[in-house]
């Protein structure tokens, strides 16, 4: 990843969301850059270098959008299930 352009990282991070289905968040852990600079690379600057790959890009994070309110209440599901048990023992 190192040395690479910012184009290159851009196509990059775009294409593992794209196979990945996974959040901006995600990505910015696997490549090890902030959210910020993963969001500006696939909403900016991939639009200019390959138009077609940001809008397939951009359903992917739409669709995470409309479910992170589900994931969320899982999450927090299963957060108490483990404090409940806790208080079993």
């Amino acid at each position: 990843m190192k040395g690479d352009s910012i184009e290159e990282r851009a196509v990059e991070i775009a294409q593992y969301i794209i196979d990945s289905k996974d959040t901006v968040r995600g990505a910015a852990k696997k490549f090890g850059v902030s959210k910020s600079t993963v969001h500006k690379d696939i909403t900016d600057r991939l639009m200019k270098i390959n138009r077609s790959l940001a809008i397939d890009v951009r359903k992917v994070l739409d669709e995470n959008k409309a479910e992170r309110h589900i994931r969320g209440g899982l999450a927090t599901k299963l957060k108490y299930e483990k404090c409940r048990k806790a208080n079993m023992n």
